[in-house]
C-alpha cells in the first residue's frame, strides 16, 4: 500500500480506504441481535482483507442504518491502533443534538474516540450555517476534540461549489481539518475546491468515485473501448490520485472481490506509468469532442446561471453536463438516474429538470447569460426527451 500525509493531521493515510456504506445489511438503524449474523460475518471478513492489502482507514457514517453497529461488532477483532476510523454526523440547528449524534455513534460503534469525524452533508448556505455559526456544529465537534473524542475534524461537501469552499475557507473555531469531497474525471467541477483546500494544507478524500464517478462498476463497452489499457474504474482511481492535494480515495465493498481491480492502482502512481494514461486522457477527450464540440462535458458549467436564479429552479448546469456525459462517453444509465433524481428535494441533486422549459422565459436571463442560445435551450429540450424516465 501507498499512505499519503493527510493535510494537517499529519495523519498518514491509504490512498485506498474502505468505504463501508455498501457492506451494512439495512438502511434503518436496529438491534444488532436484530441482524443477520452472516452480514456482520461478511463484513468481517471485508474488513480483514482490507488490512491485509494495508487498507487501514475505515469511513461510515451516524446515517448509514446499520453501518456503524455491524462496523462496532467487527472492529473488537483488530487492534485498535491498526486502523484509522472515521465516521460522519449530520450537522443539526441545535448543537447538542449534534453531540448527541457523536457520542451515538461512539457506543454503535464501540470505541472511546474517532480519528476523523466529518460534519456529514454541508449542501447548502443553511447546513453551513449550523455548522459554523458562532457556537454551532463546528464549535461542538471541538469541544469533543479537547474532551479526546475525536482526533480531527472535516466535513462531506455534496452541495454547489460556493458553499463547499466557503466551509474550505472558514476560519472560527479552528476552520476544518479535512475534507470529504466528489470530484472524478467526468466531474471537473469541484477542482477548485481541492485546489483551494490544499493551500490550507486539508486532507482530501475523494468518496464515491466508482459509483458517482460514472457507475463505472458497469461501463458501457465503448467506455472500456476508450480506457484501454485501464478500465475505466482503473483509469478513474488514477485520474483521481494523481492530482496534487488528494490522499485518498474510497472504495466502496460490499465484497472482498471489490478490492482487486482497485488494488492495481498502485502499479499506475509512479512517474514513469505516465504514457499509457496520458494516451486515454487524449482519446476521451477526442470522443467528447467530436459528440458536443468541447473536450469536457462541463463546458459551460461556470458560464451558466446557478440553479436558484434559473427560472423554474431548472439545473440548467446539471442538465447540460449529464447529456454531454451520456453523448461523448455513453454513460446513458448514469445519466438517467441522476436527471430523475431532479426535483426530488435530493441535497445531492439539487433543482428541477427540464420538464417545464417550454412554459418558461428566459428572456431576462439570456441577457445576463450569453451562453443560454437558442441552440443551448433546444439541447436542453433534448437532454430531457432523452434522460426522462
Amino acid at each position: 500500500m501507498i499512505y499519503r500525509r493527510f493535510g494537517k493531521t499529519e495523519l498518514e493515510m491509504p490512498v485506498l480506504s474502505f468505504g463501508c456504506m455498501r457492506s451494512m445489511h439495512d438502511w434503518t438503524d436496529k438491534p444488532l441481535e436484530s441482524l443477520p449474523q452472516e452480514s456482520t460475518d461478511k463484513l468481517a471478513e471485508i474488513a480483514k482483507a482490507a488490512l491485509s492489502h494495508g487498507i487501514n482507514h475505515f469511513e461510515t457514517a451516524h446515517g448509514y442504518g446499520s453501518s456503524e453497529r455491524q462496523l462496532g461488532a467487527v472492529l473488537p477483532r483488530f487492534k485498535r491502533e491498526d486502523y484509522i476510523l472515521q465516521t460522519k454526523a449530520g450537522p443539526t440547528r441545535d448543537p447538542d443534538e449534534f453531540i448527541q449524534k457523536v457520542h451515538d455513534s461512539l457506543d454503535r460503534l464501540g470505541v472511546d474516540y474517532v480519528d476523523l469525524l466529518g460534519l456529514h452533508g454541508i449542501n447548502d448556505y443553511s447546513s453551513l450555517w449550523n455548522c459554523c455559526r458562532k457556537g454551532g456544529c463546528l464549535h461542538a465537534a471541538r469541544k469533543l476534540q479537547a474532551e479526546g473524542k475525536i482526533r480531527h475534524v472535516g466535513f462531506s461537501g455534496h452541495g454547489p461549489l460556493d458553499v463547499i469552499l466557503e466551509a474550505i475557507n472558514h476560519e472560527e473555531d479552528g476552520g476544518f481539518d479535512y475534507i470529504n469531497i466528489h470530484w472524478y474525471y467526468i466531474y471537473d467541477v469541484n477542482r477548485p475546491a481541492i485546489e483551494r483546500a490544499a493551500e490550507r494544507d486539508m486532507g482530501v478524500y475523494i468518496i464515491s468515485p466508482t459509483d458517482k464517478g460514472g457507475m463505472l462498476h458497469t461501463p458501457p463497452p465503448s467506455l472500456t473501448k476508450l480506457c484501454e489499457p485501464f478500465s475505466p474504474i482503473l483509469f478513474n482511481d488514477v485520474y483521481c490520485l494523481n492530482q496534487p492535494g488528494v490522499s485518498s480515495i474510497s472504495i466502496g465493498a460490499s465484497r472482498v472481490s471489490d478490492f482487486d481491480e482497485h488494488l492495481r492502482t498502485l502499479e499506475y502512481l509512479a512517474p514513469n506509468s505516465a504514457l499509457p494514461f496520458i494516451s486515454v486522457l487524449e482519446k476521451l477527450e477526442e470522443k467528447m469532442q467530436k459528440a458536443t464540440g468541447h473536450r469536457r462535458p462541463e463546458h459551460l458549467w461556470h458560464h451558466l446561471p446557478d440553479r436558484e436564479i434559473t427560472p423554474g429552479n431548472i439545473n440548467l448546469r446539471f442538465i447540460h453536463w449529464l447529456y454531454n456525459v451520456a453523448r461523448g462517453w455513453d454513460l446513458t444509465t448514469f445519466a438517467k438516474t441522476r436527471y430523475n433524481m431532479l426535483g426530488s428535494g435530493s441535497a445531492w441533486v439539487q433543482g428541477n429538470s427540464g420538464i417545464r422549459l417550454n412554459d418558461l422565459s428566459f428572456k431576462e436571463i439570456r441577457e445576463k447569460y450569453p451562453a443560454i442560445t437558442e441552440e443551448f435551450l433546444a439541447d436542453i429540450r433534448d437532454a430531457h426527451n432523452f434522460l426522462k424516465e
